[in-house]
């Protein structure tokens, strides 16, 4: 499998066996590019962040811009993800930001992270994009008493400085409640609950947004991947395979799927993370009556190595959490057997539930735990989702098109601090390692 911080490049590699490849046809790939051509803006990268900024540049501010795909739409975290929607991104909860910063510019995140939501729901709407959106709200689960209160503390402060009349906030539910009305987990100890939040087929997502820049004429040259990068006399040629893209400006939107080595803008600045789902057989009337699933509402659990799931449209559960730290061991069938008795821990009764469906993919965390939109001198980039990409990537693709055309975006730390630089980065995977052994510890006995 593709590594990050292994790999050189992203291209020629084979598509996620995931149970969303079976639901669609990606079809043929678009014509790769070839000889030299010219653009405004290149943006490398056909995932969420990288459509959507297309689209925005065109459809809003008509500059003219071209995608560059290393393999096919589709191939990368944006058809391998979950499928949540979800208000937030990175790990920073809201008092922490606020400690960080100020309550002013918390409650600016908060803003961004909503209208996030309310994008993604609108783009669909807008254009008719067939992805299956389920129930909302968003369920972030208590799995200790001690956790249980932090979620308490959390709704209250949500309510108390964050939310507005728009805005119903978060809501606390009891254990009780929680199993008898949402879910039967036998590791929960209350939830949180916030209104605007769903589940959807990233993969149909993905494929909407690809139709809908295609039909601003935007070209989208797939099996394109970028092999050097030249920065001369003002311009950045991007040389692929078989062509050159000659552009004034470049937007790097490929996340964790960049390569370790390629522009000091983001070399060293963000640790790739391979997160797993699996995804059982389909679940009949008595199975989820017996397992006492009464939602299809995104859930989250609250432990540093989380586990998350929903109920998909034809009754299989879907079940993620991390995968391998290494690239070479992604595909060890340990990591996916890992997920099934952390499933069987929450739901007994379906220990003997077959699973049909078990993949990795890689998502980028930064290192102070929050997503960058940054640009300067022409070029710019998105990275750091922490896997709340399928929201937040359409707010950072929007801010990123506002900040191409020239516009001022808000004064907040998403957009206004580049990346950080990890330390020490040769050993980041051997960090990552330990870190997972103290969250293990911290989950089990904290």
């Amino acid at each position: 499998m593709y590594d990050p911080l292994v790999n050189s490049h992203p291209d020629n590699q084979p598509f996620a066996p995931s149970y969303w490849a079976t639901t669609q046809v990606l079809g043929e790939p678009a014509t790769a590019l070839s000889g030299r051509q010219q653009t405004d803006v290149a943006i490398i990268g056909g995932g969420y962040t990288g459509l959507l900024t297309a689209y925005y540049l065109a459809s809003e501010f008509n500059i003219d811009c071209h995608v560059l795909e290393a393999n096919q739409v589709g191939f990368g975290a944006s058809a391998r993800n979950a499928g949540f929607v979800l208000k937030g991104s990175g790990r920073l909860g809201y008092a922490a930001m606020t400690q960080r910063w100020d309550l002013a510019t918390t409650k600016g995140i908060y803003d961004e992270f909503t209208q996030a939501v309310a994008r993604v729901d609108g783009l669909i709407k807008q254009h008719n994009i067939a992805c299956e959106p389920q129930e909302t709200g968003y369920l972030k689960v208590a799995h200790n008493p001690k956790a249980l209160i932090t979620l308490q503390n959390a709704a209250h402060y949500i309510q108390q400085y964050l939310a507005d009349s728009q805005d119903s906030g978060a809501e606390f539910i009891t254990s009780h409640d929680f199993r008898a009305q949402y879910l039967d987990h036998h590791q929960a100890y209350g939830a949180l609950r916030l209104k605007d939040g769903f589940g959807l087929n990233p993969l149909k997502l993905l494929l909407g947004y690809k139709d809908i820049v295609q039909a601003q004429g935007v070209t989208i040259s797939e099996q394109s991947c970028v092999v050097k990068w030249i920065e001369e006399g003002g311009k950045h040629r991007l040389i692929t395979t078989n062509g050159e893209l000659v552009a004034n400006k470049v937007i790097m939107a490929g996340n964790a799927y960049t390569p370790k080595r390629f522009s000091n803008r983001v070399d060293d600045k963000f640790l790739p993370i391979l997160s797993n789902v699996i995804v059982t057989e389909p679940l009949t009337a008595q199975e989820l009556a017996e397992a006492g699933l009464h939602t299809h509402q995104v859930t989250m659990d609250t432990r540093i190595l989380k586990y998350y799931y929903r109920l998909l449209p034809d009754n299989r559960l879907l079940f993620g959490g991390r995968g391998a730290v290494w690239g070479k061991d992604a595909a060890n069938p340990v990591y996916g057997e890992r997920l099934k008795i952390a499933l069987n821990k929450c739901f007994p009764s379906l220990t003997n539930k077959a699973i049909a469906y078990n993949w990795t993919g890689w998502i980028a965390a930064a290192m102070d735990d929050m997503p960058h939109v940054y640009s300067k001198g022409g070029v710019g980039y998105s990275l750091g989702y922490c896997g709340a990409g399928v929201s937040f990537s359409s707010q950072a693709a929007y801010r990123l098109a506002q900040s191409i055309a020239g516009e001022t975006l808000p004064n907040l730390p998403l957009y206004r601090q580049p990346l950080p630089k990890f330390p020490f980065t040769q050993a980041r995977r051997l960090g990552q390692w330990g870190y997972y052994h103290y969250g293990w510890l911290k989950d089990r006995f904290g």
